[in-house]
C-alpha cells in the first residue's frame, strides 16, 4: 500500500456511503471535479467502475458493495486514533497487573492497597508475585508491571518513586534467655541467628556491618520470607534482625519481643519500579498512585537518610565503600 492509498481512502467512503459525486464531495470538504478525479483513480487502482449511472443516479457495483462495509471499518478504525481518550474512571477498570512484591510488601501495606481497590477499581485484579534479580528485565519485556524492592543499580531507562521507609531491629521469643535482659552486642553475636534473605542468597548489610567492627554472626537459618522468619524466631531460641514495620505488626500475635539493634544499622526506603512504556497508560498510573497512598496510610512515618540501593556504593549514604567485593545488602 502507498501513502497516497490511505488519502483515497476517505473519499471511496464517501463515494460508497453517498452513492454520488457530489454528495460525496460535500461529505469530505472537496470540490466535486476534486472528488471526480479521486473516483478516477480509486477505479484504475481497483479495476472495478464501483459507481455506474442509473436514471438521474448511480448505483453501487457489486465489488462496490462487497468493499462498502470494509472501507467503512477502516475509516473508523483510523478516525478513532486521533480521537481525544475518554476520561478515566476507575470503576470501569477490567484488569490484571502482575507486581513483584515481598511478603514484608503485603503485610505491611497489603491490606491498603486491597481495600483501595476494592472502592475505586473492584474490577482491577492483582497477580503478586516474588521480587527476582530479573525484575527490572521482567518490567521491561512486559512480563510484569510494577515492582517494590530495594535494588541495585537499575537499567537507566526505569522510572522510580520512594514507597516508605523502615529500620531494624531485633525480634525474639518473650521466653528467651536473653529477652530478659538488655541485647548488647556482645549478646547479639552469640547468639545463633535467622535471617531474611529475600533473593535466595544469605549474608548481607548486617553482615557487613559487623564484619566492618570485625565481628560475624552465627546464621542457622535463612528464609525467603518475612513472616516464615517472624515465626522461627517465635519458636526457637534465634534473634532476628528485621524490619520494624513487619515485627511490631505481628509481635503480640507470635509472642515475639521487640529489642533496640545493638550495631548502627540505617534505615533504607523500598521504592515502586516501573517500565517508561507505561508512563501514560491511565489505569497503570492509578494502580501506582493507589500503592502511594496504601504507603501513606500505612506506613506514613519517614526515617532519615534511609539507603536507596543494595549496591556497595549506595550515593545516599555519603560514605565511601571501598570493599567491592561486598555481596548485596539484605536485613
Amino acid at each position: 500500500m502507498e501513502a497516497s492509498d490511505l488519502a483515497l481512502l476517505l473519499s471511496l467512503d464517501a463515494l460508497l456511503q453517498e452513492s454520488s459525486v457530489s454528495g460525496a464531495a460535500r461529505r469530505v470538504g472537496l470540490s466535486t471535479p476534486a472528488m471526480s478525479h479521486a473516483l478516477a483513480r480509486v477505479r484504475e487502482r481497483l479495476g472495478d467502475e464501483l459507481l455506474v449511472r442509473s436514471g438521474r443516479g448511480m448505483l453501487l457495483t457489486p465489488r462496490a458493495v462487497e468493499l462498502a462495509p470494509l472501507v467503512a471499518q477502516v475509516v473508523a478504525d483510523a478516525r478513532r486514533v486521533f480521537e481525544p481518550q475518554r476520561p478515566f474512571v476507575p470503576s470501569e477498570l477490567a484488569r490484571t497487573f502482575v507486581v513483584h512484591a515481598s511478603d514484608y510488601v503485603l503485610s505491611v501495606v497489603g491490606g491498603a492497597v486491597d481495600r483501595l481497590l476494592r472502592e475505586a477499581a473492584p474490577g482491577v485484579s492483582v497477580q503478586f508475585v516474588p521480587n527476582t534479580p530479573d525484575d527490572a528485565a521482567l518490567l521491561r519485556d512486559q512480563g510484569s508491571d510494577l515492582a517494590v524492592g530495594i535494588y541495585g543499580a537499575l537499567p537507566q531507562e526505569m522510572r522510580s518513586r520512594q514507597l516508605l521507609t523502615d529500620r531494624f531491629v531485633c525480634v525474639l521469643r518473650a521466653g528467651h534467655p536473653a529477652a530478659a535482659e538488655p541485647l548488647t552486642l556482645e549478646r547479639y553475636v552469640a547468639l545463633r541467628h535467622v535471617q531474611v534473605a529475600p533473593r535466595g542468597q544469605p549474608g548481607g548489610y548486617v553482615d557487613d556491618v559487623l564484619r566492618e567492627a570485625g565481628l560475624s554472626r552465627a546464621v542457622a537459618r535463612a528464609v525467603p520470607y518475612f513472616l516464615t522468619a517472624l515465626q522461627l524466631a517465635a519458636e526457637t531460641d534465634y534473634v532476628l534482625t528485621v524490619s520494624e514495620r513487619i515485627a511490631t505488626r505481628h509481635a503480640e500475635a507470635l509472642g515475639l519481643v521487640v529489642r533496640e539493634a545493638p550495631l548502627p544499622l540505617r534505615p533504607y526506603a523500598l521504592s515502586l519500579v516501573w517500565h517508561p512504556r507505561v508512563d501514560g497508560d491511565a489505569g497503570h498510573r492509578f494502580l501506582r498512585d493507589v500503592f502511594v497512598r496504601a504507603s501513606g496510610e500505612a506506613a506514613a512515618e519517614r526515617h532519615e537518610a534511609p539507603r536507596t540501593r543494595l549496591d556497595p556504593t549506595d550515593p545516599t549514604s555519603g560514605e565511601t565503600r571501598k570493599r567491592a567485593r561486598r555481596r548485596p545488602t539484605r536485613g
